[in-house]
């Protein structure tokens, strides 16, 4: 998920001071001092069910939770409104020459060994910005002791960093429990620093588990709670009843940047093995296969007539990497990889960042109302940034896009009853005002109904429609034939491939009025 996300007045937050998301993530155990194991924590639970309190294991836990805060220098632009005249030099000299401010960040963390190796998330400790640097992280004890600590390995992908506190003391450390056993219903609690206050306990349940939030990332799998989680808890532990990290709190849904109840932390099944790797400096490598998805929601479900929530669907396939070789092309949607069914508990970028680089795996997927299988190798996952730069948003902004009339339109004006849209036939001269190659074919977006589906999808004049139901229409008569068919077969949205300037082709399912 993004630091920050609005979807129908929705923020998906950073649990950060000062910023905004927060995830939770688990080992087994609770808080212990190495040098006795026999008063492993866990062995004094409560008993299972509504417990008459929290105090007692609140008490054994919560000298392993941490407060973590960093110190950045950032770059930023210095604007000199006297730039140019014989005043610059008063106002610190040249225009936008950088300067160098200082930024902090709050967020929590536990302790997994008594040799203080601590866990957080990544945007606890990452920069503010690209031309940020950390300079320095302090961890706080809950008694209020303060220790240097070094980063020792983090992982954006997953959200999670490991740190190292400078000191040789033996301290309080808690393990990861084994988040697949947790259960709609259970109790959990968090500890953490929301709002800077400093040690804080909720508790909750488990609203949900493995929720998919949509974001489409390698690891949108999380534990879903009603604990109490706010800006600062990221990074901090989320507790069974026996004392066991079963998630690391990361993110929260709220229309207003507070705890409404929906909670997120990362499954410990997710986070300890990574755990693991960061704090031996071992690299995360994840597998990949070049393609742009999308839940198949009920829309684009209805636009194939296939059943909803199974599979997901191929929006674009980057040339030469391994599902382009292995045959997958765009509009396919996928069912199955490596015999394990896509669907929203299971993403297929959850299962393939999942597979090792280099394996070749069978991939089951629907093509036009066909199921076939295709074997596919796979590659390594580019970093969080690299994949940015690939992302199509559909929705964002560009330039208006200008072209001139041509003749009357023909046809019945059924794309306009049923779609909402005013189409014309693409020309050379419309081509080259919108920027797009002359051998490209399909009908121009002239106009939409603001108050049509395809209005509220954001599709806007200038929209090249490339394909309708996978066939090519050049022609406002080939458009309406698409509709009728459509509604013949009883479905009840269209799927169009739609081209806008300066992005990727991508499938837009448009509901039938």
């Amino acid at each position: 998920m993004k630091p920050v996300r609005y979807a129908y007045g929705l923020t998906a937050a950073l649990l950060l001071g000062g910023a905004t998301i927060s995830l939770m993530t688990g080992f087994p155990a609770g808080a212990q001092v190495a040098q006795n194991e026999s008063s492993r924590i866990g062995t004094v639970a409560p008993r299972a069910g509504a417990p008459a309190s929290f105090a007692d294991l609140t008490e054994q836990l919560a000298p392993a939770v941490v407060n973590i805060s960093t110190r950045q220098r950032v770059k930023v632009a210095n604007f000199n409104p006297f730039a140019g005249t014989p005043f610059a030099d008063l106002f610190g000299g040249q225009e936008n020459a950088p300067a160098t401010r200082e930024a902090q960040s709050l967020g929590s963390g536990f302790i997994v060994s008594a040799d203080g190796y601590v866990v957080t998330n990544n945007h606890v400790v990452a920069p503010n910005s690209r031309t940020g640097e950390v300079e320095s992280i302090t961890v706080t004890m809950p008694d209020g002791n303060e220790y240097p600590a070094n980063l020792v390995g983090r992982d954006a992908a997953s959200d999670l960093a490991v740190l190292k506190i400078e000191s040789k003391k033996a301290f309080p450390f808690v393990n990861f429990g084994d988040s697949t056993n947790a259960r709609v219903g259970d109790w959990v609690i968090a500890i953490g620093n929301p709002f800077g206050l400093g040690g804080t306990v909720t508790s909750g349940i488990i609203s949900a588990v493995y929720r998919n939030t949509g974001s489409n990332t390698a690891y949108d799998r999380y534990i879903q709670t009603d604990a109490s989680i706010n800006r600062g808890n990221s990074g901090g532990p989320m507790f069974d009843m026996k004392g066991q990290v079963i998630g690391i709190n990361n993110a929260i849904f709220s229309p207003t940047g507070g705890s409404v109840g929906i909670g997120f932390a990362i499954p410990a099944d997710v986070a300890a093995p990574i755990v693991e790797k960061l704090k031996k400096g071992e690299a995360i490598e994840r597998g990949f296969l070049g393609v742009s998805i999308q839940a198949l929601n009920e829309d684009l479900a209805d636009s194939l007539g296939i059943p909803h929530k199974k599979g997901e669907f191929v929006q674009s396939v980057q040339p030469g990497g391994g599902a382009a070789k292995a045959g997958i092309k765009p509009g396919d949607v996928v069912t199955k990889v490596d015999g394990e069914e896509v669907n929203s508990e299971q993403t297929l970028s959850y299962l393939v960042a999942n597979t090792a680089p280099g394996r070749r795996i069978p991939i089951e997927l629907i093509r036009e109302g066909k199921r076939m299988t295709v074997t596919a190798t796979v590659g390594k996952r580019p970093t969080e940034d690299e994949l940015a730069q690939q992302s199509f948003r559909p929705n964002e902004d560009s330039d208006s896009d200008k072209f001139n009339r041509p003749p009357e339109k023909q046809g019945e004006g059924l794309a306009e009853k049923a779609l909402g849209l005013s189409v014309i036939p693409l020309t050379p001269q419309i081509a080259r005002q919108l920027g797009v190659g002359g051998d490209t074919k399909g009908l121009v977006v002239n106009a939409v109904d603001p108050s049509s589906d395809a209005g509220q999808k954001g599709l806007r004049r200038g929209d090249i429609v490339l394909s309708a139901n996978y066939s090519e229409v050049t022609t406002v008569d080939a458009m309406e034939k698409a509709i009728r068919q459509a509604r013949k077969a009883n479905r009840d949205a269209l799927l169009l491939r739609v081209q806008r300037r300066g992005q990727p082709a991508a499938y837009v399912p448009i509901r039938l009025r």
